[in-house]
């Protein structure tokens, strides 16, 4: 059986930092191929006499205006995984920066928006000088975020299991928008639902192991299995940066 992998790059990254913690090292210079390989394997391994034959990564390169040595580390990375065929197609999105205006929130148990609302020694009056309990904080914050990832995921999968270069296919990620290229898939080939987070799995992802085709499976990465699937220190002339 013919495994295509796609993978989500920065829901993978943040969901790593996240399970790993954002100053340890140890994660960053994930092999991108045997990742994948070691849910094929071993205990509760899924899909007998299946094998990884193409892994589609997809991100986008952090622009260096703001960032000069986290570009120059990805650069290293993106060349590393090339160098150890890691990959076999990178698919690259945009990055970029812009000011964003929100509520002040926190989030619950489940990462959802919270909103902050007065209370000592922080509160808020109207013009007529009455508290006003239920006011809103609102922030202007700077964000770097990535696009185009989750529509080149969907857009690699459905290509390839339409054109039927695979016979199943592993998704890693936690992106809600991709629940209907994933639904699609599902009525041709098995697919397995890898959530890269310690979040509980985005809803629209969930399904029955029975739906379409059938043979399906869901799996929470864990930080053992990020840790354990690095590559070599060294690759070609490439060498894992300070602090990965």
């Amino acid at each position: 059986m013919r495994v295509g992998v796609y993978i989500d790059g920065f829901n993978l990254y943040y969901g790593a930092r996240g399970l790993c913690g954002r100053g340890v090292a140890g994660w960053r210079w994930l092999d991108l191929r045997e990742l994948p390989a070691t849910l094929l394997t071993g205990p509760g391994a899924h899909w007998a006499d299946s094998s990884i034959s193409r892994v589609v990564y997809c991100t986008a390169r952090i622009k260096g205006a703001g960032n000069q040595s986290g570009q120059h580390d990805q650069d290293v990375y993106l060349r590393a995984l090339k160098g150890h065929s890691s990959v076999d197609v990178m698919e690259m999105g945009t990055y970029v920066s812009r000011v964003a205006t929100a509520p002040l929130a926190t989030a619950d148990k489940k990462q959802r928006p919270v909103l902050t609302t007065p209370s000592w020694p922080l509160m808020v009056r109207d013009s007529n000088g009455d508290d006003s309990p239920q006011a809103t904080f609102m922030a202007s914050v700077a964000r770097r975020e990535e696009k185009g990832s989750d529509v080149n995921v969907a857009s690699h999968l459905l290509l390839d299991v339409l054109e039927k270069r695979v016979d199943a296919a592993i998704v890693i990620s936690n992106d809600s928008d991709l629940e209907f290229p994933i639904r699609q898939a599902r009525e041709r080939v098995p697919v397995g639902t890898v959530n890269p987070t310690r979040s509980y799995l985005a809803g629209a992802l969930a399904g029955k192991s029975t739906d379409g085709v059938g043979d399906h499976w869901w799996h929470q990465l864990t930080t053992a299995q990020i840790t354990s699937s690095q590559l070599p220190v060294i690759v070609g002339k490439l060498s894992r940066p300070t602090g990965w």
